[in-house]
């Protein structure tokens, strides 16, 4: 009783095997016709891998560049409402240190802290001209917090601050404007609001922001507590706090507005930011893009689908009097049927493969060239060859069932 079923499977491997020695003699005998026919796979395979490459690269860079700013960089500032100035009784609707202290004091999870107060000063730049500089007032937690790159020289420490040093760090670009170079500027005295401070290295920021951050191109920083007897008050402009965990930003946003919004007045309005939103949003324009061109490199799998469906088409007319032969010693409908989407199939698997082979290629080439990590999506090339089989399939039905339905007798004197 179980030797039957084993037969019978014996002779399924048979005919199959047979089936596929027909298609590999058949492609043997068009060459030409084969490797066109395949070409518009490979360029369809090799396309939909290069565009999933290209969108994991784009997608690292982008957050790669968005977490240098700062990932775990929450900002807080005093947006309007209620009334700046400070009445008897009250204080003012500004931020200031009190509230950066309490803040981290109440929120867990803060690891660097740093205020910012802004002046306005006039330097002489060379030939006598003046130009308008940007001072801040920071706290040595700044540099971690901003995740600022020090070319040359050193950030002012905890000491520096307690002792209220008149040190400072410039902007390269500023310090080629004053000194002729970065290198020059280390070491130089520039006066702010006709004090001398020691300039004792230059700083930058990790990524270009174009000028859409506090920092600008004439940029000069200088400790918090020597900055605050420039100003009549204590308020600062914005607080600056790093988070540990960036799984816990959204919380300890929330959780800081809270503590600012509790300790002033209700009609004062606080924005407290990260850069959260912003790397979702990112994602999501990454994401979208990916399914754009994705959409392309389909289109391009189906045309190369109905490529093969009309070469199995005009196969199936020049192999005619071939097909009413096989019927004739007994070959099913079945076998005839199998035989042709076996064809169709291989041709878009063969070309489902090389196409990967080379869509893989490319960028792993690239690794060598270019100093950009691209991210390699050994998925993304299964699917390739998965759906190119797939493609094969389909197409494959129409001309294989065309096939399998001739009658024998008009095969056979088919000329």
């Amino acid at each position: 009783m179980s030797s039957r079923p084993l037969a019978e499977t014996a002779r399924e491997t048979m005919v199959f095997s047979e089936i596929v020695s027909i298609a590999v003699d058949s492609f043997r005998t068009s060459k030409v016709v084969f490797v066109l026919t395949c070409l518009g796979m490979v360029i369809g395979t090799a396309s939909l891998i290069m565009v999933v490459t290209i969108s994991l690269t784009g997608k690292q860079y982008a957050l790669n560049q968005i977490q240098s700013i700062g990932s775990n960089m929450v900002l807080a500032y005093w947006e309007g409402g209620g009334d700046a100035s400070v009445t008897p009784g009250s204080s003012s609707d500004y931020l200031t240190v009190a509230d950066m202290n309490a803040v981290q004091e109440r929120v867990p999870g803060i690891v660097a802290a740093s205020p910012m107060l802004e002046l306005r000063d006039r330097i002489a730049v060379g030939g006598g001209k003046e130009r308008d500089i940007l001072i801040l007032g920071v706290s040595p937690q700044y540099s971690t917090v901003r995740n600022l790159e020090i070319p040359l020289g050193r950030f002012f420490d905890g000491e520096d601050s307690m002792a209220r040093h008149h040190v400072a760090l410039i902007t390269p670009q500023l310090a080629q404007k004053l000194y002729h170079g970065p290198s020059a500027a280390v070491g130089q005295e520039i006066k702010i609001s006709h004090l001398p401070f020691m300039i004792i290295g230059t700083f930058r920021e990790r990524v270009e922001t174009f000028g859409q951050s506090e920092i600008s191109e004439d940029t000069i920083l200088i400790p918090y507590s020597v900055g605050r007897y420039f100003k009549s008050n204590d308020e600062i402009k914005q607080v600056f706090f790093s988070i540990a965990n960036a799984s816990e930003v959204p919380r300890a946003t929330e959780r800081i507005k809270q503590v600012i919004e509790s300790r002033h007045r209700p009609e004062s309005v606080y924005r407290v930011d990260n850069l959260a939103q912003l790397l979702q949003v990112t994602r999501s324009i990454s994401d979208g893009l990916t399914l754009v061109l994705l959409a392309i490199s389909l289109i391009t799998l189906i045309v190369s689908g109905v490529g093969i469906m009309n070469i199995m088409l005009a196969n199936v007319r020049t192999r005619v009097r071939e097909i009413g032969i096989r019927k004739a010693i007994g070959a099913t409908n079945r076998q005839i049927l199998l035989q042709f989407l076996t064809e169709a199939v291989l041709i878009s698997l063969a070309g489902g493969v090389v196409g990967s082979v080379l869509g893989l290629a490319v960028p792993l080439s690239l690794r060598y060239l270019v100093e950009v990590h691209i991210p390699i999506s050994g998925l993304s090339a299964i699917i390739a060859i998965a759906v190119a089989s797939l493609v094969g399939i389909i197409f494959g039905t129409v001309p294989a069932t065309r096939a399998a339905q001739l009658d024998p007798v008009e095969a056979l004197h088919y000329e």
